[in-house]
């Protein structure tokens, strides 16, 4: 059980992890934008900036990883916490790879220099994209909330974190049907080079929900009592 009066004393020492976390949450939505960007680019034959979303996207993982780095690198020996700090470390590696997913999707699209997505799929394909976009919009207010519940131990305050993982599971669920139907369709393709890349790269968007909700786990196990 915490104890309240420490909550004044520890909230010093919260707030250097706490903002890099943040920041790398806002950088994954970011990415998550442009990323959005990059695929409709890639289905619609009049855009030519795919190359240039997709160097984009990189830029940012970069930058994305710095503060990762930073985060784990300058986490002050001895520093006082009210969670393990190997918990901090998982959470800030399941978001780390929201960003690798987005990358590699937009990786495994750049080896095919035309859409391969079928006409007839290209409604579901964006659905799926859509769907996966919501649970990554919900990281960085959950950041947000989570680090004024560290502030105060406040109950209120983490029934409020506690929703908003909630709602990411959901809308993490919501993306996944979406994926199991898209393959569905894909299984009726005929040629085999198509269903095994069309496969390849669902599986990889829907990895973007995934994660984000691996999240939302790590982030209930740092506000369990």
């Amino acid at each position: 059980m915490r104890i309240p009066f420490l909550s004044r004393f520890l909230s010093r020492f919260m707030a250097s992890p706490f903002e890099g976390l943040q920041k790398h949450a806002e950088k994954v939505k970011v990415c998550a934008w442009t990323f959005q960007q990059a695929i409709e680019c890639y289905v619609s034959s009049k855009c030519e900036r795919f190359e240039e979303l997709r160097k984009e996207v990189i830029k940012l993982e970069s930058e994305a990883d710095a503060i990762k780095k930073n985060i784990r690198g300058h986490l002050p020996k001895g520093t006082v916490l009210p969670i393990d700090k190997f918990e901090l470390f998982r959470y800030l590696r399941e978001q780390d790879q929201v960003l690798d997913a987005m990358e590699d999707a937009l990786d495994l699209i750049s080896y095919k220099s035309e859409s391969e997505i079928p006409k007839e799929l290209e409604k579901d394909f964006f659905l799926l994209v859509d769907a996966v976009m919501d649970p990554v919009e919900d990281l960085s207010r959950m950041v947000a909330e989570a680090k004024k519940y560290f502030r105060n131990f406040s109950g209120t305050q983490r029934d409020v974190v506690k929703a908003i993982i909630h709602d990411l599971s959901k809308k993490e669920h919501e993306a996944d049907k979406l994926e199991d139907l898209l393959k569905r369709k894909i299984f009726n393709l005929k040629d085999p080079v198509t269903v095994f890349h069309m496969v390849t790269l669902i599986e990889t968007i829907g990895s973007i929900a995934d994660h984000s909700e691996n999240a939302g786990d790590m982030m209930r196990a740092m506000i369990a009592r």
